[in-house]
């Protein structure tokens, strides 16, 4: 049976940022941290050993794998700042368009920067995102 990697932890979120080497970067960091708790009024938890998530859903495949993740999150990783939103909302690449400097992969938009991003398009984001997964899987 596949193990999910990607768990809840009792880690700190600030040891955490703490510890990003670049001060830019951790900077960024401590402004996504105010911007995904302003919006989602969820408490940022550790997800794994590198995912700042916030809130949580319960997610099963018709493959019949499912797991726990979190409704949205980001990462300060040394390359680029990974931010994670629903996949599969057709409402997201709309918003994409005008939120400023990305790139996409399948689950993920990186950015390089706060700076390079439009906030309130962020803001849109992460609300629409949490939405889509309540709307998509909700609580039993």
């Amino acid at each position: 049976m596949y193990e999910l990697k990607t768990k809840v932890n009792d880690n700190s979120v600030i040891e955490f940022i703490e510890n990003v080497e670049n001060p830019k970067k951790r900077e960024d960091a401590y402004k996504l941290l105010d911007h995904f708790t302003e919006t989602t009024g969820f408490e940022a938890k550790m997800w794994g050993p590198s995912i700042i998530g916030f809130g949580s859903y319960h997610y099963k495949y018709k493959t019949g794998h499912e797991g726990d993740a979190p409704l949205v999150g980001f990462s300060p990783r040394k390359a680029k700042i990974s931010l994670y939103f629903a996949p599969g909302d057709p409402e997201r690449e709309e918003l994409l368009n005008k939120f400023g400097e990305h790139t996409t992969g399948a689950a993920c938009v990186y950015i390089n920067k706060v700076a390079d991003i439009d906030v309130d398009v962020l803001k849109e984001l992460i609300k629409q995102s949490v939405a889509f997964l309540q709307k998509t899987y909700p609580q039993e």
